[in-house]
């Protein structure tokens, strides 16, 4: 079975296509299919409800089953922000800087140990026949003093995995070791066996 997945968000694309395709799911963007899916306004207010959004209207608009992705960073002194609102948390939709900038600043004086901090990843596909599928990962870390590392995206230089002893930044990670350990490649993972019997 053919998937489309719901994202404008290259990098996302491309980190979603690198993980689903070894698992034998076979995915394309609106771009492959010479459509342009809508960029639905995630009006949600859980990671749960944004996914559902973007996976039903990429569902309908496209007629396959459609995968979609919500995600973003919880820190647990700020109580859970930025949270859904991860992507806009310094008011301008998508920019990592300003984002981690902005966090780092709101972090300024707080220590070492009370910087802790979760990725989080809700995957939703919507089916046409109406069946929806859930899954969710987190990848537990903290929240470093200042950017490291130049690969990934988003919050991925100022997080320090708890895999790697919060000694180095997820941007500091190969493609593949980063996929090992993240919420993303958690939540696909789940995903992957939960449709695996309508593929």
């Amino acid at each position: 079975m053919d998937y489309i997945i719901a994202t404008h968000n290259q990098k996302k694309k491309n980190e979603l296509v690198r993980i689903l395709s070894p698992l034998g799911i076979n995915i394309f963007t609106d771009s492959d299919l010479g459509i342009e899916l809508t960029d639905v306004e995630e009006t949600g207010t859980t990671f749960e409800e944004n996914a559902f959004l973007k996976a039903e209207s990429g569902c309908r608009e496209s007629g396959l089953p459609c995968i979609a992705d919500d995600s973003g960073l919880t820190v647990d002194y700020l109580g859970g922000a930025p949270g859904v609102y991860s992507a806009r948390y310094a008011g301008e939709h998508g920019n990592d800087e300003m984002n981690n900038a902005l966090l780092l600043n709101n972090l300024k004086d707080v220590p070492e140990e009370k910087r802790t901090a979760a990725f989080v990843s809700v995957i939703c596909c919507c089916y046409p026949d109406g069946k929806t599928v859930y899954s969710r990962g987190e990848c537990k870390g903290r929240i470093a003093f200042e950017p490291k590392g130049s690969s990934g995206f988003g919050y991925d230089p100022v997080f320090l995995p708890e895999e790697y002893g919060y000694k180095i930044s997820m941007a500091q990670l190969t493609s593949g070791q980063k996929d090992a350990i993240s919420h993303r490649g958690k939540a696909l993972n789940a995903l992957a066996s939960k449709i695996g019997d309508k593929k």
